[in-house]
């Protein structure tokens, strides 16, 4: 079960997968990223449910004042920039990494499309000359 602080996921309580029945059967883990650095979080292991949720309330307590306010907003920024990307891709949009653009910035500071040589030709020179400053014109 995922463990929230307002709306930031700040860990899990959950059982234990593989371990012998004779094991405690129940681990809590307390962190997030981005936010908090890692191996910054806590865990650890219980024989039931309620005592994982007191050994997690308890790590809750002590780990809560060290983490800044701007932790839980890099975690709000992060959760929501890629709801943003699912969302694109649900709508079969490309991501704006993924969009082509032919559109360049001269140093002379024109801009102008590189696919189009009446537009780009007169500017093969200013970016020639930028990149090989002794290169002969």
């Amino acid at each position: 079960m995922h463990i929230y602080s307002g709306d930031v996921r700040i860990g899990t309580i959950g059982v234990r997968a593989g371990v012998p029945v004779q094991a405690d059967q129940w681990a809590w883990s307390i962190g997030f990223y981005p936010g908090m650095e890692p191996g910054a979080g806590r865990r650890g292991i219980a024989a039931t449910f309620e005592a994982a949720r007191e050994a997690f309330e308890a790590a809750w307590s002590d780990l809560r004042p060290t983490i800044p306010d701007a932790a839980f907003a890099e975690w709000r920024q992060d959760r929501d920039w890629r709801a943003a990307m699912a969302a694109k891709r649900a709508r079969s949009e490309e991501l704006d990494s993924e969009t082509r653009n032919t559109m360049m910035r001269c140093v002379c500071g024109a801009t102008f499309d590189s696919w189009k040589p009446a537009e780009s030709y007169q500017h093969r020179a200013h970016i020639t000359a930028a990149q090989w400053p002794r290169a002969p014109h």
